[in-house]
């Protein structure tokens, strides 16, 4: 008898992990575009720290992305149960957060220059490390909140995926994924930032030998190219705020996700380029969405900041 709910036990535990890798094959599929984007975010948030201090930095953050997800995956159950209509709005909230956060940074790299480095000397030391280690802390800090955001985009996106399955399953399902897509980007955003060591240390090797001079020239490539990378994902990063965090509002905003897929049909119609065009019609409004909205939030904190500066 006790043989038997031994095997009915292990029969039911092979049934839920069943379910939970053939759901998680799914919002894996459907969270890939987000995921592309956390990269991008993430690989720019903890660019412009010292070299040896990028893997600590990297760490800190995953870390702090692991605790968000702590939090999110209990708290997407308990909306799911007892309020599912909050999930949109919150979301949408995030989603404006994002486009803040991304027009800020357009708004302070055009209004103020970059800090002078002083010519005297007569900054100490130990000036210069709090500098530092202020800078990293902000660094830490925003790349943080920028993966709460997305990090709550991608377990409600595999919330959606599991909604009809059991709680269990639910469970298991959402901490797979959060677990998989922290130790995925991150892994992969601190093989992005160390991209110039991996080149520098090619670079150096000795030798004669066919693999080793193809070493040498990948590994000079490496360090040449890294900059121009990491440059390159800042402006990719800051894109896919405005990206993702617009298509959060219009998502939301059924008329404008409404105008948005009629426009990609519209174009779609244009012969030879039509389907390209259908294709990067969304993201393209999106982005455009994102930018009004990252204004308008930026504006409107300003103007009540101004008058509580004024009544103060």
């Amino acid at each position: 008898m006790a043989g038997a709910s031994l095997l009915t036990l292990l029969d039911d535990i092979a049934a839920i992990l069943d379910d939970v890798a053939l759901m998680s094959k799914v919002a894996a599929k459907k969270t890939a575009g987000v995921l592309g984007d956390d990269l991008a975010l993430n690989a720019q948030q903890v660019s412009g720290v010292s070299a040896d201090r990028e893997l600590p930095v990297v760490w800190a953050v995953a870390i702090g992305s692991f605790k968000n997800k702590c939090i999110l995956v209990p708290a997407a159950l308990l909306i799911s149960a007892f309020i599912p209509q909050a999930i949109t709005p919150l979301l949408m909230f995030g989603g404006l957060f994002l486009c803040f956060e991304g027009f800020e940074k357009l708004y302070h790299s055009y209004t103020h220059k970059r800090a002078k480095q002083h010519s005297e000397g007569e900054e100490s030391e130990v000036e210069l490390v709090d500098d530092l280690a202020a800078y990293e802390k902000e660094k830490i800090k925003g790349a943080i909140r920028t993966d709460f955001v997305l990090s709550a985009e991608i377990i409600a996106i595999t919330l959606g995926v599991v909604a009809e399955a059991s709680f269990s399953t639910q469970v298991v399902t959402l901490s797979a994924i959060a677990l998989m897509m922290t130790i995925g980007v991150y892994g992969l955003v601190a093989g992005i930032v160390k991209l110039d060591d991996l080149g520098l240390y090619l670079n150096k090797r000795e030798g004669t030998g066919l693999l080793t001079r193809f070493g040498r020239w990948f590994g000079g490539g490496l360090v040449n190219a890294a900059p121009y990378l990491m440059k390159g994902l800042t402006v990719v990063g800051t894109i896919a705020m405005f990206m993702v965090g617009g298509g959060i509002l219009t998502h939301g905003l059924h008329v404008v996700s409404e105008r948005i897929t009629h426009v990609a049909t519209l174009v779609g119609e244009v012969s030879v380029v039509g389907p390209t065009l259908s294709f990067i019609t969304p993201s393209l409004l999106n982005t455009l969405f994102g930018i009004v909205a990252g204004a308008l939030a930026l504006s409107l904190i300003s103007m009540v900041q101004k008058i509580r500066g004024n009544t103060n």
